[in-house]
């Protein structure tokens, strides 16, 4: 009866406190309400590792204390304890025990994977481009691009992740899931939002100095608000001012002009637009320049040839000038419209004044 005397107690004591570990971490680390079909296997599956870790933790723990507490030597014990060489039971028993712990969080990894990442009925596809430092998100099947990535509630999603530039990653924590977006390949992910509400995408991978500022808003609306944002969405840039299209450019270019570029004064990666038309700018090789038409366009065109004091070159894609181009061949055959996309921008920073 005595060595179950010591295995009962010392089995209370780690149920105990891995209870109490699990609940003190559970408190310490929330993570924030879920938000999404596959946030809740997700979560079941990191509450079981966790538990799992408590009670491996405290059984660790208690036995060390437990043997110093009860097992050491006593003022009058000075025989020497009995020496064990071997026992062929608790070593199978160490053994396979864990074997068998880390085949069944494996296989139950799996299962959730499956069921997190399995095709849905009536997906709607999404494209996201990330880029040094920001987010675009174009609808195919409505032939819209917006800043802001809008979901229908209940409304299973296909999200098509590409990078422009360098490794980033897709992570919005009230979905509990996160996918790199890795240059020259598309990446998938399924999401299916279930709550209303205003949530925050962050990029997850280091990837340059606007690292902290890659962010954008996500939307779960009603299937009528979403209906009426791509109504609100649906629009001709030949019917736009000069000012609305430059705007809409420095949002939704790829990269995004605000990714590096304030329009309030806020610090970032390249100046602030805020005031910037005919401001005198001092250059990185100690000359003053003004900021007027031909050295916006050129800055533009060429980043590297006049970097403002204060920030670093080859911030800005050296191809830029290629990819509105692209941009305004695009709208030439879709509206047929000839539209110069520097020009608008510059047209938009006059209306940013100090």
């Amino acid at each position: 009866m005595g060595k179950f005397k010591h295995a009962i107690a010392v089995a209370v004591l780690t149920l105990v406190t891995a209870a109490g570990l699990y609940f003190l971490f559970d408190w310490m680390f929330a993570l924030p309400d879920p938000a999404s079909a596959q946030a809740g296997p997700i979560d079941t599956m990191f509450q079981s590792h966790f538990a799992m870790m408590a009670i491996l933790f405290a059984f660790i723990m208690v036995m060390m204390l437990y043997s110093v507490a009860v097992f050491r030597r006593r003022p009058d014990d000075t025989e020497d304890g009995p020496h064990v060489h071997g026992h062929t039971g608790l070593e199978i028993a160490w053994t396979v025990i864990p074997t068998l712990v880390v085949i069944g969080f494996g296989v139950y990894g799996t299962v959730v994977l499956g069921e997190i990442t399995r095709e849905q009925d009536n997906e709607m596809t999404i494209s996201v481009v990330g880029a040094q430092w920001s987010w675009s998100f174009e609808y195919p099947a409505e032939d819209i691009r917006s800043n802001r990535l809008v979901l229908p509630v209940n409304q299973p999603v296909l999200l098509e992740l590409e990078s422009r530039d360098v490794l980033h990653s897709f992570w919005v924590p009230e979905f509990r899931v996160k996918q790199d977006l890795v240059p020259g390949t598309v990446k998938t992910l399924r999401i299916t939002p279930t709550q209303l509400g205003s949530y925050r995408l962050a990029c997850a991978e280091i990837c340059g100095e606007g690292h902290a500022g890659m962010l954008a808003d996500v939307e779960v609306v009603s299937q009528a608000d979403f209906e009426q944002f791509l109504v609100d969405s649906a629009f001709r840039y030949s019917d736009l001012t000069p000012e609305e299209r430059g705007e809409k450019f420095y949002f939704e270019l790829v990269p995004a002009c605000s990714g590096c570029h304030s329009v309030n004064g806020a610090a970032g990666a390249g100046p602030t637009w805020q005031g910037i038309y005919l401001r005198e700018e001092t250059l990185a090789d100690g000359s003053v320049v003004v900021a007027d038409d031909e050295y916006i366009r050129n800055s533009i065109l060429n980043p590297n040839d006049h970097i403002v004091a204060g920030f670093n070159p080859n911030v800005m894609p050296q191809n830029y000038g290629e990819q509105i181009a692209a941009l305004e061949e695009q709208i030439l055959a879709s509206e047929g419209a000839e539209i110069d996309v520097i020009a608008d921008l510059i047209a938009f920073m006059q209306t940013l004044d100090q």
